[in-house]
């Protein structure tokens, strides 16, 4: 399933594209979006792949098309401070792209039934804690992945805000899907062949809206042996009591980010231009670089036209600033080549921000602090 937009080159390409063709519509949606590089998901062999609007499967590994990925995004309508249920959690992407919107105070719980992919899981997590420096711009809530079959959930489990199932649904199945939910609260799935948002607008009543055609392989039904009582799936404590460090850290970054920089969009990425295009006008260039040189050169050694008083036209200080305006643009052939590398970025609409600072690790690494506390500011991340 996918093929909606077209392929891009890195991941803010990509997200262009989905933006364009409307499947991302709200900024909290293209900033998760923006801050997770899709390719990390993939294993390396396959990374080429990631910024196709295509879904990926490798062994128990999948990741869904980014079209449908944005679609649920946006019918989840997330806020800070939900809860979010991931039924068939997969490699984490989208749980990860949830965290970043539901912050420190929400509750981010997945469901997996391979216990392979949990722990592939677990490793792009830390991967993405560890090194991105988008993750300074968010307060995170961390996933948390069971192993299990999300239709074997505990009976005294908790109602969540927000839940998505990532598998095919069957009627049947419909209803156990409903009860997860509280009052107020939004279930996204797979269900009849259409992605379906329910929102439970009451104890006994549910709206229900098709979004979109979609193809999901159906839901793993659990298997008992005879007579075996069905093992219950424990999901993680709905809430559990911060430590006061937790608390200090938060608030303390909170307002360490206050003073360092706004919200704002996340900046985005230079386009690395490699084609063949750009090397062949670079070579091009370099040999027209060459000859202007020359002609420069060479017109030094002849004399300009003169007066009738044997002086040379015009002021000798005009000419001496012309020639000094000669020398500064055709004078560095690799100058020369960065100018013109950057126009034709510029006229080809290509991206020329340079990788942004991180502002708030700059800032917890210069204040007056023991070096231990500033690790555990920064989350132990070494860099």
């Amino acid at each position: 399933m996918g093929g909606a937009v077209s392929a891009g080159e890195d991941n803010d390409e990509l997200i262009d594209n989905l933006k364009e063709a409307q499947y991302i519509r709200s900024d909290l949606v293209e900033q998760a979006f923006r801050a997770i590089d899709r390719a990390d998901y993939y294993l390396e062999e396959f990374r080429d792949n990631a910024y196709k609007d295509l879904a990926w499967r490798h062994g128990n590994i999948h990741l869904s098309a980014p079209c449908i990925y944005s679609e649920v995004m946006e019918a989840l309508d997330l806020q800070p401070g939900l809860s979010f249920l991931n039924l068939g959690s997969g490699t984490g992407y989208l749980s990860t792209m949830v965290g970043l919107i539901l912050g420190p105070f929400g509750v981010n719980h997945g469901v997996e039934l391979h216990q392979d992919v949990i722990e592939y899981a677990y490793q792009k997590l830390e991967f993405f804690i560890k090194t991105s420096d988008s993750f300074d711009r968010f307060e995170f809530c961390e996933p948390c992945f069971v192993i299990g079959n999300c239709l074997e959930i505990a009976p005294e489990s908790g109602q969540y805000d927000r839940v998505y199932c990532g598998a095919g649904v069957q009627l049947e199945q419909e209803d156990y899907m409903k009860n997860l939910l509280k009052v107020g609260g939004i279930l996204v799935l797979p269900l009849e062949e259409k992605l379906t948002k329910i929102t439970r607008t009451g104890y006994n009543s549910w709206e229900t809206k098709k979004i979109i055609a979609v193809s999901f392989a159906p839901l793993v039904l659990p298997k008992h042996r005879d007579n075996s009582k069905p093992k219950a799936v424990p999901l993680p404590a709905m809430f559990e009591v911060r430590t006061l460090q937790d608390l200090a850290r938060i608030s303390i970054r909170l307002t360490l980010k206050k003073t360092v920089a706004g919200p704002g969009p996340l900046p985005r990425r230079r386009l690395a231009h490699s084609g063949e295009r750009f090397r062949r006008r670079r070579a091009q260039h370099r040999g027209s670089t060459l000859l202007s040189n020359r002609y420069v050169f060479m017109s030094r050694l002849i004399p300009g036209p003169t007066d009738n008083n044997n002086n040379r036209s015009g002021t000798d200080t005009e000419e001496e600033e012309e020639e000094e305006g000669n020398c500064r643009v055709l004078g560095d052939p690799e100058e020369e080549e960065q100018e013109e590398e950057a126009q034709e970025r510029r006229e080809g609409g290509a991206l020329l921000h340079e990788a942004p600072v991180n502002l708030l690790r700059e800032r917890i690494l210069g204040l007056p602090l023991p070096e231990p506390l500033k690790m555990y500011l920064l989350h132990y991340r070494e860099k």
